[in-house]
């Protein structure tokens, strides 16, 4: 099932030209799943990052390969970013949801 979600997000982020968009999160339910969200893009960031100040591996910044390859590991990044906060990621999300929660009480 989860597979499944997960091919047809990939399928409805091409656009007509057949590049890669960013995923559409959907709208978080309620405070965690908005700080997950908020950590998610967090550690993508780190994710792009560490990939641009990369080593020289064979799809390092030098690489041939790299122009073809960047939107598939921009998607990867986002995907284990996405996996990485919902699955207590730095511990931020829980953080930030428990703050919020006491703000709004």
């Amino acid at each position: 099932m989860e597979r499944a979600l997960m091919a047809n997000s990939v399928v409805g982020n091409l656009s007509a030209a057949g590049s890669m968009a960013a995923p559409v999160q959907p709208k978080p339910k309620n405070a965690l799943e908005a700080a997950q969200q908020f950590e998610a893009l967090m550690i993508g960031q780190m994710l792009r990052s560490a990939h641009e100040s990369g080593g020289n591996g064979s799809l390092g910044p030098d690489s041939d390969e790299s122009a073809t390859s960047e939107p598939l590991l921009d998607l990867a990044d986002q995907q284990l970013a996405r996996l990485l906060a919902n699955n207590g990621g730095f511990g931020l999300a829980k953080l930030i949801a428990k703050s919020l929660n006491q703000s709004t009480s």
